[in-house]
């Protein structure tokens, strides 16, 4: 074995992601962030980019369906893999019940945060269990300085009573 003395990691590779539902072939360095080629490469600008050093979630997106920062996931790793961003969620009919009570309830302020928020959010409502059942131990990798979470954990809260469910 080499130990890969002979692999260039930067060097250009091409790979598939299904981003949306949709297969979509990238070129480029395979340690490049998810959250670059979303939003450069699929012109998919929903997904917004704040620390770049995953502590302000606002470039959450769900990879096979889990809340992750994609600032600090190599493309590569996300080969072959389900990739949603907002506007693929704004696809689904049921988002449109937790965009209303995030405007219900005061979720919803600057804006900037709100898309990896809204990710977070609805991952936590297909899976309550997965977070505990809390949704702010769901939201503790999204940073949000305008709302103080209150309006946020509500209209999430209001959204999960009106499915039915109890947490």
């Amino acid at each position: 074995m080499n130990g890969g003395r002979n692999h260039n990691p930067n060097s250009n590779s091409s790979m598939t992601l299904t981003i949306n539902g949709k297969d979509v072939t990238w070129t480029g360095e395979a340690t490049a962030s998810l959250a670059d080629v979303i939003r450069e490469g699929q012109d998919l600008t929903g997904t917004k980019i704040g620390c770049r050093t995953g502590e302000c979630g606002a470039c959450t997106v769900l990879l096979e369906g889990q809340p992750v920062v994609s600032c600090l996931v190599p493309v590569a790793s996300a080969q072959g893999q389900a990739v949603e961003t907002i506007e693929g969620l704004a696809r689904h009919p049921e988002f449109r019940e937790l965009e209303q009570a995030m405007q219900e309830y005061g979720g919803v302020q600057c804006g900037f945060c709100t898309p990896g928020v809204m990710m977070t959010t609805w991952a936590w409502l297909q899976n309550p269990a997965l977070f505990g059942g809390d949704i702010g131990a769901a939201l503790k990798n999204n940073l949000c300085r305008c709302t103080g979470y209150r309006g946020i954990i509500e209209a999430a809260e209001h959204v999960l009573a009106s499915k039915g469910a109890v947490r």
